[in-house]
């Protein structure tokens, strides 16, 4: 079936932002006397706030203030990015400026909040290449849960059958396969396993290659 939408998770995949984000973590976490969180962080990854927020409560239990944690390591985030800059990931123009050209509809799905997403496009300057945003603060659960990519596939009005999600983590991964959509993968912090193959159509190392693979 004809690939009529193409729908972008965005930290991992247009960003360099997932690595930042556990840097971030795990300074602050070192900071705070919160042990493991280089363990822990890797099943954060996909999730919005609430899903983040019980799981960072089912591995720790109320020994540590996660508001306070939290508030905190978003402060070194964004201070960074601040600094530094926002790492965009190879191939991004690329790959969009291609869909557009071609006709593609252009949506993101991700876990993060909308402000957030928001101010890292236009920091960015690709704001304007996306017609739907669908945020994590928009669904009670993300990633693995289906529901932001039906809801991103629906704001789209496009069948799920017929819309591509480009993700790099299992979580997301596995929502877009529950969704029924044609998940392609471009692994970042975490490797694929034989789970991630079967579940993909396209493992990719980079946009570049995802472009390709559409252009054929």
């Amino acid at each position: 079936m004809t690939v009529k939408a193409v729908i972008f998770d965005m930290d991992g995949v247009l960003f360099d932002t997932e690595k930042l984000c556990m840097d971030s973590w795990v300074a602050v976490a070192g900071e705070q006397g919160i042990p493991d969180m280089g363990t822990f962080f890797p099943a954060c990854i996909g999730r919005n706030l609430t899903d983040t927020k019980a799981l960072f409560q089912e591995f720790y239990g109320d020994v540590y203030d996660y508001e306070y944690f939290r508030k905190q390591a978003s402060v070194w985030f964004h201070n960074y990015i601040e600094q530094k800059g926002l790492p965009v990931k190879n191939g991004v123009r690329e790959i969009l400026d291609f869909l557009r050209a071609g006709g593609y509809d252009i949506g993101l799905a991700s876990s993060t909040s909308r402000p957030s997403v928001e101010g890292h496009l236009e920091r960015a300057g690709i704001r304007e290449y996306f017609r739907s945003l669908t945020t994590g603060d928009m669904v009670e659960h993300s990633k693995p849960c289906p529901d932001i990519y039906l809801m991103a596939c629906k704001s789209l009005g496009v069948e799920p059958a017929r819309a591509l999600a480009i993700e790099d983590s299992p979580n997301g991964i596995r929502a877009a396969h529950s969704a029924g959509m044609i998940p392609v993968m471009v692994p970042d912090l975490i490797a694929p396993d034989q789970e991630m193959r079967e579940k993909s159509v396209l493992i990719c190392r980079d946009l570049l290659e995802v472009m390709r693979f559409l252009d054929r």
